[in-house]
Protein backbone atom coordinates (compact mmCIF):
# COMPACT_ATOMS: atom_id res chain seq x y z
CA UNK A 1 0.00 0.00 0.00
CA UNK A 2 1.04 3.61 -0.68
CA UNK A 3 2.43 5.75 2.75
CA UNK A 4 0.02 7.87 2.52
CA UNK A 5 2.17 10.48 4.58
CA UNK A 6 4.81 10.48 1.67
CA UNK A 7 2.54 11.33 -1.39
CA UNK A 8 3.16 14.19 -3.49
CA UNK A 9 0.44 15.75 -5.48
CA UNK A 10 0.36 13.58 -8.59
CA UNK A 11 0.19 9.98 -9.23
CA UNK A 12 0.64 7.88 -12.23
CA UNK A 13 -1.27 4.79 -13.48
CA UNK A 14 -0.58 2.85 -16.54
CA UNK A 15 -3.69 2.02 -18.80
CA UNK A 16 -4.19 -0.46 -21.79
CA UNK A 17 -3.80 2.66 -23.61
CA UNK A 18 -1.34 4.26 -22.27
CA UNK A 19 -0.02 6.28 -18.86
CA UNK A 20 -2.18 9.10 -17.37
CA UNK A 21 -1.59 11.28 -14.35
CA UNK A 22 -4.02 11.76 -11.86
CA UNK A 23 -4.10 13.87 -8.67
CA UNK A 24 -4.45 13.80 -4.92
CA UNK A 25 -7.47 15.12 -2.94
CA UNK A 26 -8.98 14.43 0.78
CA UNK A 27 -11.43 12.56 1.38
CA UNK A 28 -13.97 13.77 4.17
CA UNK A 29 -15.68 12.24 7.48
CA UNK A 30 -12.71 11.95 9.44
CA UNK A 31 -12.32 8.15 9.24
CA UNK A 32 -10.92 5.45 6.30
CA UNK A 33 -8.88 6.67 3.96
CA UNK A 34 -7.20 10.05 4.34
CA UNK A 35 -7.58 10.85 0.58
CA UNK A 36 -8.06 9.70 -3.10
CA UNK A 37 -6.61 9.78 -6.08
CA UNK A 38 -8.92 11.45 -8.96
CA UNK A 39 -7.69 10.67 -12.64
CA UNK A 40 -10.09 12.42 -14.71
CA UNK A 41 -11.45 12.60 -18.69
CA UNK A 42 -9.71 8.92 -19.73
CA UNK A 43 -10.48 8.67 -23.47
CA UNK A 44 -12.24 5.20 -23.81
CA UNK A 45 -13.59 5.80 -27.52
CA UNK A 46 -11.68 7.49 -29.52
CA UNK A 47 -13.60 11.31 -30.32
CA UNK A 48 -17.50 10.48 -32.01
CA UNK A 49 -17.38 13.03 -34.65
CA UNK A 50 -16.65 13.26 -38.51
CA UNK A 51 -17.18 9.60 -39.66
CA UNK A 52 -17.16 8.12 -36.26
CA UNK A 53 -20.58 10.38 -35.20
CA UNK A 54 -22.91 8.06 -35.80
CA UNK A 55 -21.32 5.05 -35.57
CA UNK A 56 -20.37 2.40 -32.65
CA UNK A 57 -17.94 3.80 -30.07
CA UNK A 58 -14.23 2.91 -31.43
CA UNK A 59 -11.97 1.96 -28.51
CA UNK A 60 -9.47 4.73 -28.14
CA UNK A 61 -5.77 4.35 -30.13
CA UNK A 62 -2.84 4.44 -27.70
CA UNK A 63 -0.73 7.08 -26.70
CA UNK A 64 2.67 8.04 -26.46
CA UNK A 65 4.24 9.29 -22.69
CA UNK A 66 1.88 10.81 -19.79
CA UNK A 67 -1.73 11.62 -20.44
CA UNK A 68 -2.38 14.47 -17.86
CA UNK A 69 -5.83 13.28 -15.76
CA UNK A 70 -6.64 16.22 -13.88
CA UNK A 71 -9.38 17.72 -15.57
CA UNK A 72 -12.84 16.47 -16.67
CA UNK A 73 -13.12 15.87 -20.16
CA UNK A 74 -15.66 16.84 -22.58
CA UNK A 75 -19.57 16.47 -22.24
CA UNK A 76 -22.41 15.12 -24.61
CA UNK A 77 -24.20 17.22 -22.99
CA UNK A 78 -23.72 20.84 -24.93
CA UNK A 79 -24.79 24.64 -23.64
CA UNK A 80 -26.40 25.88 -20.27
CA UNK A 81 -28.87 23.27 -18.52
CA UNK A 82 -30.12 25.78 -16.84
CA UNK A 83 -31.58 25.14 -13.48
CA UNK A 84 -31.13 21.47 -12.44
CA UNK A 85 -31.69 19.57 -9.25
CA UNK A 86 -27.79 18.18 -9.42
CA UNK A 87 -24.80 20.18 -10.90
CA UNK A 88 -24.07 19.05 -14.19
CA UNK A 89 -21.69 20.89 -16.04
CA UNK A 90 -21.67 20.84 -19.90
CA UNK A 91 -17.68 20.86 -21.16
CA UNK A 92 -16.80 21.76 -24.71
CA UNK A 93 -15.12 19.58 -26.83
CA UNK A 94 -15.05 16.53 -29.41
CA UNK A 95 -13.45 14.24 -26.84
CA UNK A 96 -17.25 13.42 -25.21
CA UNK A 97 -16.13 9.23 -24.36
CA UNK A 98 -14.34 9.19 -21.52
CA UNK A 99 -14.16 7.85 -17.85
CA UNK A 100 -13.24 9.39 -14.38
CA UNK A 101 -11.30 6.74 -11.69
CA UNK A 102 -11.19 7.82 -8.04
CA UNK A 103 -9.12 4.86 -5.67
CA UNK A 104 -7.74 5.36 -2.42
CA UNK A 105 -4.92 3.53 -3.80
CA UNK A 106 -3.36 2.49 -7.21
CA UNK A 107 -1.10 0.11 -5.64
CA UNK A 108 -3.77 -1.89 -3.73
CA UNK A 109 -5.50 -5.04 -5.29
CA UNK A 110 -8.67 -6.75 -5.21
CA UNK A 111 -11.04 -3.28 -4.34
CA UNK A 112 -14.47 -3.52 -4.92
CA UNK A 113 -15.45 -1.28 -7.83
CA UNK A 114 -18.49 1.11 -8.40
CA UNK A 115 -19.46 2.27 -11.61
CA UNK A 116 -21.72 5.16 -12.02
CA UNK A 117 -24.03 6.16 -14.88
CA UNK A 118 -25.26 9.44 -14.90
CA UNK A 119 -29.47 10.19 -15.38
CA UNK A 120 -30.81 13.11 -17.43
CA UNK A 121 -33.60 11.26 -19.27
CA UNK A 122 -31.55 9.96 -21.97
CA UNK A 123 -30.67 13.89 -23.28
CA UNK A 124 -28.97 15.52 -20.95
CA UNK A 125 -26.76 14.78 -17.75
CA UNK A 126 -22.48 15.34 -17.55
CA UNK A 127 -20.27 12.80 -15.69
CA UNK A 128 -18.72 16.10 -14.26
CA UNK A 129 -20.83 16.57 -11.46
CA UNK A 130 -19.33 17.27 -7.88
CA UNK A 131 -21.66 15.44 -6.57
CA UNK A 132 -20.28 12.35 -8.39
CA UNK A 133 -17.03 12.36 -6.56
CA UNK A 134 -16.07 8.92 -5.21
CA UNK A 135 -13.75 10.59 -3.05
CA UNK A 136 -16.19 9.65 -0.33
CA UNK A 137 -16.29 6.00 -1.62
CA UNK A 138 -12.69 5.57 -1.67
CA UNK A 139 -12.45 6.65 1.73
CA UNK A 140 -14.49 3.32 2.84
CA UNK A 141 -12.22 1.19 0.13
CA UNK A 142 -14.75 1.20 -3.02
CA UNK A 143 -12.84 2.17 -6.43
CA UNK A 144 -15.00 4.64 -8.16
CA UNK A 145 -15.17 5.39 -12.06
CA UNK A 146 -18.31 7.45 -13.54
CA UNK A 147 -18.79 7.08 -17.35
CA UNK A 148 -20.18 9.50 -20.03
CA UNK A 149 -21.73 8.35 -23.39
CA UNK A 150 -24.14 9.96 -25.86
CA UNK A 151 -27.10 11.81 -25.43
CA UNK A 152 -30.45 12.22 -27.26
CA UNK A 153 -30.89 11.71 -30.99
CA UNK A 154 -27.28 11.01 -31.14
CA UNK A 155 -26.56 8.40 -28.54
CA UNK A 156 -30.20 6.65 -29.15
CA UNK A 157 -31.79 8.14 -32.26
CA UNK A 158 -32.81 5.81 -35.48
CA UNK A 159 -30.69 6.33 -38.18
CA UNK A 160 -31.39 3.91 -41.49
CA UNK A 161 -27.95 3.02 -41.91
CA UNK A 162 -26.32 3.47 -38.29
CA UNK A 163 -25.88 1.08 -35.72
CA UNK A 164 -28.84 0.88 -33.42
CA UNK A 165 -28.66 2.09 -29.30
CA UNK A 166 -24.97 4.18 -29.73
CA UNK A 167 -25.22 5.57 -26.33
CA UNK A 168 -26.05 1.82 -25.37
CA UNK A 169 -23.07 0.57 -26.90
CA UNK A 170 -20.98 3.09 -25.25
CA UNK A 171 -22.35 2.02 -21.75
CA UNK A 172 -20.91 -1.34 -23.15
CA UNK A 173 -17.80 -0.62 -24.24
CA UNK A 174 -16.75 1.53 -21.11
CA UNK A 175 -17.46 -1.47 -19.11
CA UNK A 176 -15.37 -3.03 -21.13
CA UNK A 177 -12.69 -0.28 -20.02
CA UNK A 178 -13.26 -1.52 -16.61
CA UNK A 179 -12.73 -4.39 -17.02
CA UNK A 180 -9.62 -4.40 -18.81
CA UNK A 181 -8.05 -1.72 -17.34
CA UNK A 182 -9.65 -1.24 -13.61
CA UNK A 183 -6.94 -3.71 -11.74
CA UNK A 184 -4.02 -1.04 -12.38
CA UNK A 185 -5.74 1.53 -10.24
CA UNK A 186 -6.59 -1.10 -7.77
CA UNK A 187 -10.10 -2.87 -7.87
CA UNK A 188 -10.95 -5.75 -8.39
CA UNK A 189 -12.66 -6.43 -12.57
CA UNK A 190 -14.45 -9.82 -11.00
CA UNK A 191 -16.43 -7.32 -7.86
CA UNK A 192 -17.91 -4.66 -10.45
CA UNK A 193 -21.38 -2.81 -9.17
CA UNK A 194 -23.51 -0.63 -11.29
CA UNK A 195 -25.67 2.20 -9.75
CA UNK A 196 -27.26 5.10 -11.60
CA UNK A 197 -30.15 7.29 -11.10
CA UNK A 198 -33.38 8.04 -13.14
CA UNK A 199 -32.05 7.64 -16.99
CA UNK A 200 -29.05 6.30 -14.98
CA UNK A 201 -31.35 4.07 -12.92
CA UNK A 202 -33.00 2.55 -16.16
CA UNK A 203 -29.24 2.15 -18.05
CA UNK A 204 -28.15 -0.32 -15.25
CA UNK A 205 -31.66 -2.01 -14.87
CA UNK A 206 -31.33 -2.58 -19.09
CA UNK A 207 -27.84 -4.14 -18.48
CA UNK A 208 -29.13 -6.42 -15.83
CA UNK A 209 -31.72 -7.78 -18.22
CA UNK A 210 -29.31 -7.82 -21.10
CA UNK A 211 -27.54 -11.18 -21.92
CA UNK A 212 -24.39 -9.83 -23.91
CA UNK A 213 -23.38 -7.29 -20.42
CA UNK A 214 -23.49 -10.07 -18.12
CA UNK A 215 -20.09 -10.81 -18.08
CA UNK A 216 -19.53 -6.66 -16.91
CA UNK A 217 -20.61 -6.55 -13.69
CA UNK A 218 -21.52 -8.69 -10.57
CA UNK A 219 -24.17 -6.32 -8.46
CA UNK A 220 -26.65 -3.64 -9.74
CA UNK A 221 -28.01 -0.69 -7.90
CA UNK A 222 -30.73 1.65 -9.26
CA UNK A 223 -31.82 5.20 -7.99
CA UNK A 224 -34.97 5.69 -9.34
CA UNK A 225 -34.65 4.18 -12.26
CA UNK A 226 -36.39 5.38 -15.20
CA UNK A 227 -36.79 2.62 -18.08
CA UNK A 228 -36.76 3.52 -21.61
CA UNK A 229 -37.56 0.06 -23.91
CA UNK A 230 -38.44 2.31 -26.82
CA UNK A 231 -39.98 0.17 -29.02
CA UNK A 232 -38.54 -0.55 -32.84
CA UNK A 233 -41.60 1.40 -34.63
CA UNK A 234 -41.50 4.21 -32.14
CA UNK A 235 -37.53 4.93 -32.90
CA UNK A 236 -37.68 4.78 -36.58
CA UNK A 237 -40.72 6.95 -36.65
CA UNK A 238 -39.17 9.28 -34.40
CA UNK A 239 -36.27 9.22 -36.31
CA UNK A 240 -38.00 9.83 -39.35
CA UNK A 241 -39.84 12.49 -37.93
CA UNK A 242 -36.73 14.51 -36.90
CA UNK A 243 -35.22 14.12 -40.64
CA UNK A 244 -37.83 15.37 -42.55
CA UNK A 245 -37.94 18.21 -39.97
CA UNK A 246 -34.18 19.02 -40.78
CA UNK A 247 -35.00 18.59 -44.76
CA UNK A 248 -32.83 15.44 -45.50
CA UNK A 249 -33.06 12.08 -45.47
CA UNK A 250 -32.60 9.57 -42.29
CA UNK A 251 -29.42 8.23 -43.51
CA UNK A 252 -25.96 9.08 -42.14
CA UNK A 253 -25.04 10.64 -45.29
CA UNK A 254 -28.72 13.20 -44.87
CA UNK A 255 -28.42 13.72 -41.10
CA UNK A 256 -24.61 14.13 -41.26
CA UNK A 257 -24.89 17.30 -43.10
CA UNK A 258 -26.88 18.93 -40.41
CA UNK A 259 -24.46 20.49 -37.52
CA UNK A 260 -24.85 19.42 -34.01
CA UNK A 261 -26.66 22.23 -32.51
CA UNK A 262 -29.07 21.90 -35.49
CA UNK A 263 -29.75 18.03 -34.74
CA UNK A 264 -30.10 19.19 -31.18
CA UNK A 265 -32.54 21.90 -31.90
CA UNK A 266 -34.75 19.49 -33.63
CA UNK A 267 -34.55 17.55 -30.93
CA UNK A 268 -35.69 19.52 -28.27
CA UNK A 269 -38.90 21.05 -30.69
CA UNK A 270 -39.76 17.24 -31.49
CA UNK A 271 -39.59 16.18 -27.48
CA UNK A 272 -41.13 19.20 -25.98
CA UNK A 273 -44.30 18.58 -24.05
CA UNK A 274 -47.69 20.90 -24.11
CA UNK A 275 -49.67 21.11 -20.84
CA UNK A 276 -51.85 18.42 -22.85
CA UNK A 277 -48.89 16.10 -23.68
CA UNK A 278 -48.53 14.94 -20.09
CA UNK A 279 -50.73 12.04 -19.70
CA UNK A 280 -49.04 10.99 -23.49
CA UNK A 281 -45.61 10.96 -21.35
CA UNK A 282 -46.51 9.12 -18.53
CA UNK A 283 -48.28 6.38 -20.90
CA UNK A 284 -45.64 6.39 -23.76
CA UNK A 285 -42.40 7.21 -21.62
CA UNK A 286 -39.37 8.65 -23.25
CA UNK A 287 -39.34 8.54 -27.33
CA UNK A 288 -35.26 8.92 -26.78
CA UNK A 289 -33.70 5.70 -24.94
CA UNK A 290 -32.63 2.28 -25.04
CA UNK A 291 -34.36 0.76 -27.96
CA UNK A 292 -35.45 -2.87 -28.77
CA UNK A 293 -33.67 -3.61 -31.92
CA UNK A 294 -33.43 -6.83 -32.18
CA UNK A 295 -29.12 -7.19 -31.61
CA UNK A 296 -28.51 -5.84 -28.07
CA UNK A 297 -32.00 -5.92 -26.94
CA UNK A 298 -34.14 -8.33 -28.35
CA UNK A 299 -37.36 -8.05 -25.81
CA UNK A 300 -38.50 -5.61 -23.43
CA UNK A 301 -36.27 -5.50 -20.13
CA UNK A 302 -39.30 -6.88 -18.27
CA UNK A 303 -39.73 -10.37 -20.28
CA UNK A 304 -35.97 -10.38 -19.97
CA UNK A 305 -36.01 -10.55 -16.21
CA UNK A 306 -39.03 -12.89 -16.43
CA UNK A 307 -37.11 -15.20 -18.26
CA UNK A 308 -34.28 -15.29 -15.60
CA UNK A 309 -31.66 -12.88 -17.40
CA UNK A 310 -29.84 -11.25 -14.91
CA UNK A 311 -31.33 -13.68 -11.86
CA UNK A 312 -27.71 -14.26 -10.53
CA UNK A 313 -26.95 -10.94 -10.02
CA UNK A 314 -28.05 -9.16 -6.12
CA UNK A 315 -30.26 -5.80 -6.65
CA UNK A 316 -31.13 -2.97 -4.92
CA UNK A 317 -33.36 -0.75 -5.77
CA UNK A 318 -35.74 1.73 -4.79
CA UNK A 319 -37.77 5.49 -5.55
CA UNK A 320 -38.10 8.84 -3.62
CA UNK A 321 -41.25 8.94 -2.02
CA UNK A 322 -42.67 12.20 -4.02
CA UNK A 323 -40.65 11.79 -7.38
CA UNK A 324 -42.30 14.33 -9.59
CA UNK A 325 -44.35 16.35 -6.97
CA UNK A 326 -42.46 19.37 -8.01
CA UNK A 327 -43.55 19.15 -11.67
CA UNK A 328 -46.82 20.74 -9.91
CA UNK A 329 -45.35 22.82 -7.16
CA UNK A 330 -44.95 26.09 -8.83
CA UNK A 331 -49.12 25.72 -10.07
CA UNK A 332 -49.84 24.64 -6.75
CA UNK A 333 -51.57 27.86 -5.42
CA UNK A 334 -54.28 27.55 -8.23
CA UNK A 335 -54.46 23.89 -8.35
CA UNK A 336 -56.33 24.13 -4.87
CA UNK A 337 -59.41 24.97 -7.04
CA UNK A 338 -59.02 21.95 -8.78
CA UNK A 339 -60.64 19.15 -8.02
CA UNK A 340 -58.56 15.80 -7.18
CA UNK A 341 -60.44 13.86 -8.90
CA UNK A 342 -61.06 15.77 -11.87
CA UNK A 343 -57.20 16.26 -12.50
CA UNK A 344 -56.58 12.67 -11.53
CA UNK A 345 -58.78 11.70 -14.27
CA UNK A 346 -57.17 13.76 -16.49
CA UNK A 347 -53.71 12.44 -15.78
CA UNK A 348 -55.07 8.65 -15.93
CA UNK A 349 -56.04 7.43 -13.08
CA UNK A 350 -57.55 4.19 -13.59
CA UNK A 351 -61.36 3.07 -13.55
CA UNK A 352 -62.12 1.62 -10.35
CA UNK A 353 -59.05 2.65 -7.78
CA UNK A 354 -59.60 6.35 -7.28
CA UNK A 355 -61.27 6.00 -3.83
CA UNK A 356 -58.81 3.20 -2.70
CA UNK A 357 -56.07 4.99 -3.88
CA UNK A 358 -57.16 8.20 -2.42
CA UNK A 359 -57.34 6.39 1.44
CA UNK A 360 -53.73 5.10 0.47
CA UNK A 361 -52.38 8.27 0.00
CA UNK A 362 -53.87 10.20 2.89
CA UNK A 363 -50.09 12.18 3.46
CA UNK A 364 -50.27 13.42 0.11
CA UNK A 365 -54.20 14.07 -0.18
CA UNK A 366 -53.09 16.31 2.97
CA UNK A 367 -50.63 18.69 0.29
CA UNK A 368 -53.32 19.19 -1.60
CA UNK A 369 -54.49 18.77 -5.75
CA UNK A 370 -50.71 19.30 -6.47
CA UNK A 371 -49.77 17.10 -3.60
CA UNK A 372 -51.77 14.15 -4.92
CA UNK A 373 -51.25 14.34 -8.71
CA UNK A 374 -47.29 14.67 -7.91
CA UNK A 375 -48.03 11.62 -6.06
CA UNK A 376 -49.93 9.58 -8.91
CA UNK A 377 -47.54 11.13 -11.28
CA UNK A 378 -44.69 9.50 -9.04
CA UNK A 379 -46.31 5.97 -8.86
CA UNK A 380 -46.96 6.03 -12.42
CA UNK A 381 -43.70 6.68 -13.66
CA UNK A 382 -41.97 5.02 -11.30
CA UNK A 383 -43.07 2.88 -8.51
CA UNK A 384 -45.34 0.82 -10.19
CA UNK A 385 -42.45 0.15 -12.25
CA UNK A 386 -39.81 -0.59 -9.69
CA UNK A 387 -42.27 -3.14 -8.11
CA UNK A 388 -42.78 -4.69 -11.52
CA UNK A 389 -39.03 -5.49 -11.82
CA UNK A 390 -39.06 -6.76 -8.24
CA UNK A 391 -41.32 -9.29 -9.01
CA UNK A 392 -40.07 -10.04 -12.34
CA UNK A 393 -37.12 -11.01 -10.55
CA UNK A 394 -38.89 -13.39 -8.69
CA UNK A 395 -36.96 -15.14 -6.13
CA UNK A 396 -33.49 -13.37 -7.68
CA UNK A 397 -31.48 -11.44 -4.55
CA UNK A 398 -33.50 -8.31 -4.57
CA UNK A 399 -33.19 -5.56 -1.79
CA UNK A 400 -36.31 -2.75 -1.70
CA UNK A 401 -36.18 0.74 -0.50
CA UNK A 402 -37.16 3.76 -0.38
CA UNK A 403 -36.19 7.43 0.37
CA UNK A 404 -38.82 9.31 2.74
CA UNK A 405 -37.02 12.06 4.30
CA UNK A 406 -38.64 15.40 3.32
CA UNK A 407 -36.44 17.88 1.76
CA UNK A 408 -36.11 21.09 3.85
CA UNK A 409 -36.48 23.21 0.81
CA UNK A 410 -39.75 20.98 -1.26
CA UNK A 411 -41.38 19.49 1.96
CA UNK A 412 -41.10 16.41 0.39
CA UNK A 413 -39.11 13.76 -0.81
CA UNK A 414 -38.61 14.89 -4.52
CA UNK A 415 -36.41 13.39 -7.84
CA UNK A 416 -32.98 13.46 -6.73
CA UNK A 417 -32.82 14.23 -3.09
CA UNK A 418 -31.53 10.52 -2.18
CA UNK A 419 -28.38 11.42 -4.56
CA UNK A 420 -25.89 13.21 -2.14
CA UNK A 421 -27.21 11.08 0.65
CA UNK A 422 -25.75 7.59 -1.57
CA UNK A 423 -22.44 9.40 -2.09
CA UNK A 424 -22.29 11.38 1.26
CA UNK A 425 -21.54 14.60 -0.26
CA UNK A 426 -23.90 16.80 1.60
CA UNK A 427 -21.02 19.82 2.00
CA UNK A 428 -21.40 19.77 -1.52
CA UNK A 429 -22.36 22.69 -3.96
CA UNK A 430 -26.25 23.19 -4.64
CA UNK A 431 -26.83 21.45 -1.83
CA UNK A 432 -30.03 24.16 -0.37
CA UNK A 433 -32.00 24.26 -2.99
CA UNK A 434 -32.48 20.28 -3.43
CA UNK A 435 -32.46 19.52 0.34
CA UNK A 436 -32.54 22.33 2.02
CA UNK A 437 -30.53 24.47 5.16
CA UNK A 438 -29.52 21.67 7.21
CA UNK A 439 -29.90 17.84 5.28
CA UNK A 440 -29.16 14.90 8.20
CA UNK A 441 -25.77 13.83 7.82
CA UNK A 442 -26.54 10.78 9.67
CA UNK A 443 -29.17 10.33 7.55
CA UNK A 444 -26.23 10.50 4.69
CA UNK A 445 -23.90 7.87 7.01
CA UNK A 446 -26.94 5.31 6.76
CA UNK A 447 -27.53 5.25 3.11
CA UNK A 448 -24.18 5.79 2.33
CA UNK A 449 -22.82 2.38 4.52
CA UNK A 450 -25.81 0.74 2.43
CA UNK A 451 -24.38 1.29 -0.79
CA UNK A 452 -20.46 0.03 0.79
CA UNK A 453 -21.69 -2.79 2.01
CA UNK A 454 -23.59 -3.85 -0.95
CA UNK A 455 -21.03 -3.00 -3.62
CA UNK A 456 -18.27 -4.93 -1.24
CA UNK A 457 -20.25 -7.63 0.05
CA UNK A 458 -23.35 -8.03 -2.15
CA UNK A 459 -25.70 -6.98 0.69
CA UNK A 460 -27.31 -3.46 1.99
CA UNK A 461 -27.67 -4.69 5.16
CA UNK A 462 -31.77 -5.26 5.57
CA UNK A 463 -33.60 -8.40 4.52
CA UNK A 464 -34.09 -9.42 1.27
CA UNK A 465 -37.93 -9.09 -0.36
CA UNK A 466 -39.71 -11.98 -0.58
CA UNK A 467 -42.72 -12.28 -1.67
CA UNK A 468 -45.56 -9.35 -3.10
CA UNK A 469 -45.54 -7.54 0.28
CA UNK A 470 -42.28 -8.21 1.53
CA UNK A 471 -39.76 -5.98 3.88
CA UNK A 472 -38.30 -2.90 2.38
CA UNK A 473 -35.81 -0.20 4.01
CA UNK A 474 -37.86 3.13 4.64
CA UNK A 475 -34.69 5.75 4.55
CA UNK A 476 -35.90 8.48 7.11
CA UNK A 477 -35.02 10.18 10.30
CA UNK A 478 -35.58 7.52 12.05
CA UNK A 479 -35.32 4.51 9.11
CA UNK A 480 -37.04 1.79 9.42
CA UNK A 481 -37.34 -1.39 7.43
CA UNK A 482 -40.66 -1.61 6.78
CA UNK A 483 -43.00 -5.03 5.48
CA UNK A 484 -45.17 -3.99 2.43
CA UNK A 485 -43.95 -0.27 2.37
CA UNK A 486 -45.50 0.49 -1.00
CA UNK A 487 -48.87 -0.58 0.25
CA UNK A 488 -50.01 2.58 -0.94
CA UNK A 489 -49.02 2.06 -4.76
CA UNK A 490 -51.41 -1.12 -4.54
CA UNK A 491 -54.53 0.26 -5.98
CA UNK A 492 -52.55 0.54 -9.25
CA UNK A 493 -51.71 -2.28 -9.46
CA UNK A 494 -54.12 -3.96 -9.31
CA UNK A 495 -56.05 -1.98 -11.70
CA UNK A 496 -53.63 -2.42 -14.04
CA UNK A 497 -53.56 -6.62 -13.44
Amino acid sequence: MTDKTTMTEYVEVQTAAGRVRGRWRETTGGRGMPRSAAFLGIPFAEPPVGRLRFQAPVPKAPWDGVRDALEFGATAQRGDPGVTLIPEPSIEGESTLNVNVFTPDPEASGLPVLVWIHGGGYFAGSPASPWYDGRNFNRDGIVTVTISYRLGFDGFGWIADAPSNRGLRDWLLALEWVQQNIAAFGGDPSRVTIAGQSAGGGAVLTLLGMPKAQHLFHGVYSISGALADVSAERAERFGRELAAAGGVEPTVAGLSTLSEERILDLQKKATSLGPDDLTTMIEDGLPLGPTIDGDLLVRPTSESLRAGIGAGIPLVLGATDDEFTMAFTDAAAKLRWVPKTFLLRRLGMPKGAMRRYLDANQDAVGRGTAGIAGRFLTDRMFRTALLRTVADRGEAPTWLYRFSWPSGSFGFAEHCLDVPFFFDCLDGPAMEPLAGPNPPQSLADEVHAAAVAFIAAGDPGWPAHRGERGIARVWDVPSRDQPDAYASVRPLQEAAS
